[in-house]
């Protein structure tokens, strides 16, 4: 290998970091420095054989890739010159083309990373959708990132200054805006605001939510502000819409509940005027269409009677969902006889008004309970007034208003007293049952024991059934009272067929138990899984609740009928007292209301009436049974009408379940349960004849 020209200064080249060698014009190499055999050794090649020829003498640079001996890939930048012509009188030399081999592998990683870094960078910003910006404060010039300009329409080579950003910004926040700016950079502080802006070529409106801060030198002069610009508006559109719900129902478009009370709030707050009222309007029978007609027909009831209900309202009347089929309406500047008088006139609208359901017209009638605002002091106090006032309309036949008054208050607190009374005595073992005899008028016998309820708490008077059941009848607690009545039956009946002793009790049971289908299997479920059949047991209604509810009346007679119990019709004459519904409840027996009974020993009516009850019963091969026979002349009286049994205080008074227990299952004296000697303090009956 011959050496270098002169011109080439080899103790340089040879120090340098740049692969150098030089070749005859054929290519052959006729010199390399350390460097280049570095390459040769890292690629695994020999020096000839280095990737070098690609490069035209003094042509540009060229890159090639070069594997190397472990696997990897060297980048290479390869330049070619040719030597310069020497002296005439100068040896020819065999180097005519000089390489130079650079390693710009690290360099172009480098690059790469810087390339990848914006990448990433522009894809945070689109999927975040959150633009960016930088202001060059000394020379005023503004560098639009392309998520930035492509959020507001503009394609990302698109030119942009401020002044035409500025254009785009919704004109009532351009102030809020520059104002914002003039402080951050006063005060080189970061700043953050949200403003409306236009799309370009558009009137489609986005909302921005905009972060930044201030960049200052060291003697604190602002230099640039780095700012965001991130894309809220589905966001807020979704904000909107929970904000909407959160304060109206979504039904009916009306204020809800929750924005109701607060405006209540409002008015019951001190220094709001006294003169103003609620109305609290509850739909008649309203579960009757969503079980007939169907959810979809009962919510186009409640949209249609929401905007029929809007239109007649005086203006500024807020007019509000609560629930289900419940609505209220303020009044402002209303006082009592005002607001009843609007709540009158809401119901005649209502009644006299057909709503359009699918095309079929469908009338409704409304209760309304009104309630002053000086009768209250806060919103819950004035909804439970109102409340009790729709309680009053409703219990006296509903399609009417009724303003609240202090006593119903007053009857409010002794019912939940009351209830409270009872849900303790049935906890803690205080409620029990007391056993009052019916006694066969013609042989003197007891056939039967009516159960009648006590709470015997440590309060200074018991409480019987007629002064808690119209209470319980609200609510659920019903259900669960003649469940355990029906139980504590039961197991008394159990106990008193094991010692020999076959007692037959019949028991009350409310309207609610009545309309639960499922109530007659479990009666008879629970007869059957004690032991105890089903003659023993018998169930009373009054007349009311079955005429309230025929399907279901008879659908329970048959069920316990059918099984063998016993199903009486009780206070028969104290409601509709028509024949035509003994004639369809294939009822065991007919209890005449002490009403027709007290008197008849007087003549007038009552024995007429008494007499028409037994025809009609006998012949429908019902029996018979007079209640409240108080005294002694009544018996002849009943017997000559064909009255088969009776109960009252002169044949028997009621006793302590668990006393009759004790003495019909005692060992000795044996004693039939059905003799009249079983019933204590009972007057003797007049013999027959």
């Amino acid at each position: 290998m011959s050496a270098l020209p002169s011109s080439v200064p080899t103790a340089v080249l040879d120090t340098t970091s740049t692969a150098l060698l030089t070749t005859s014009e054929q290519g052959e190499v006729t010199w390399y420095n350390r460097a280049a055999q570095r390459l040769g050794q890292l690629v695994g090649a020999d020096i000839g054989s280095l990737p070098f020829a690609t490069a035209t003498p003094d042509g540009p640079p060229v890159e090639l890739r070069c594997p190397t001996a472990d696997g990897q890939v060297r980048h290479l930048r390869v330049t070619c010159r040719r030597l310069p012509p020497l002296p005439r009188s100068a040896p020819e030399p065999d180097a005519r083309l000089v390489y130079e081999l650079t390693d710009v592998t690290e360099q172009r990683a480098d690059r790469r990373r810087a390339d990848d870094y914006a990448w990433r960078l522009s894809r945070i910003e689109q999927l975040a959708r959150v633009g960016t910006w930088e202001w060059h404060l000394p020379t005023d010039q503004v560098v639009w990132s392309p998520t930035l300009k492509a959020m507001i329409g503009l394609a990302p080579e698109t030119a942009l200054d401020y002044p035409t950003y500025r254009t785009m910004i919704h004109p009532d926040d351009l102030g809020m805006i520059e104002a914002a700016l003039d402080r951050a950079i006063r005060e080189a502080a970061p700043f953050t605001y949200t403003h409306r802006m236009y799309q370009a070529n558009s009137r489609q409106m986005r909302i921005l939510e905009c972060y930044g801060e201030v960049f200052t030198d060291e003697s604190g002069r602002p230099l640039r502000m780095l700012g965001t610009a991130h894309d809220i508006t589905e966001i807020r559109k979704v904000q909107d819409e929970l904000a909407y719900l959160a304060e109206h129902d979504p039904l009916t478009g009306l204020p809800n509940r929750r924005a109701l009370t607060a405006r209540m709030s409002e008015l019951t707050a001190a220094g709001a005027p006294a003169t103003a009222a609620l109305l609290l309007i509850d739909i008649d029978n309203f579960k009757d269409i969503n079980d007939l007609r169907g959810h979809t027909v009962g919510d186009e009831v409640l949209r249609l009677l929401a905007r029929l209900l809007t239109r007649h309202l005086p203006p500024d009347a807020v007019l509000g969902r609560l629930g289900g089929d419940e609505f209220a309406v303020l009044l402002p500047c209303c006082d009592a006889d005002r607001a009843l008088a609007i709540g009158a006139g809401l119901c005649d609208l209502v009644a006299r008004t057909p709503l359009a359901v699918r095309g079929e017209p469908l009338r409704v009638t409304l209760s309304i309970g009104a309630a002053p605002l000086d009768s209250a002091e806060d919103d819950t106090l004035l909804l439970a007034h109102a409340d009790l006032a729709l309680y009053q309309a409703k219990g006296e036949g509903r399609n009417r208003a009724r303003l609240f008054a202090p006593e119903q208050h007053r009857v409010a607190a002794r019912r939940v007293d009351l209830l409270s009374r009872v849900r303790q005595a049935l906890d803690t073992g205080q409620l029990q049952l007391d056993a009052q005899p019916i006694i066969d008028l013609a042989d003197a016998r007891v056939r039967s024991y009516e159960l009648l309820m006590r709470v015997r708490d440590n309060q200074h008077r018991q409480i019987g059934p007629g002064d808690f059941l119209p209470a319980l009848e609200r609510g659920d607690m019903i259900y669960e009272l003649d469940r355990w009545v029906v139980e504590t039956a039961t197991s008394a009946l159990a106990s008193a067929r094991a010692v020999g002793v076959e007692l037959r009790l019949d028991v009350n049971i409310s309207s609610r138990s009545l309309e639960d289908p499922s109530f007659g299997d479990w009666v008879v479920g629970t007869l059957a899984a004690a032991g105890v059949p089903a003659t023993q047991l018998g169930l009373e209604i009054t007349e009311t609740t079955a005429i309230a509810n025929l399907a279901a009346a008879r659908r329970l007679a048959s069920t316990l009928t059918s099984a063998g119990c016993r199903f009486s019709l009780d206070d028969f004459g104290a409601g509709y007292g028509s024949f035509v519904y003994l004639k369809h409840l294939p009822f065991s027996a007919v209890k005449i209301a002490g009403e027709f009974v007290r008197q008849a020993d007087h003549g007038g009516s009552d024995p007429i009436l008494i007499d028409a009850v037994v025809r009609a019963a006998h012949g429908l091969g019902m029996r018979t049974v007079a209640e409240h026979i108080d005294r002694p002349e009544l018996v002849p009286v009943l017997r000559r009408l064909g009255v088969d049994r009776g109960q009252g205080y002169h044949l028997g008074r009621p006793e302590p379940l668990h006393v009759l227990m004790a003495r019909t299952t005692a060992p000795a004296p044996r004693q039939n349960a059905a003799s009249p000697a079983a019933s204590p303090g009972r007057a003797e009956l007049a013999p027959p004849g």
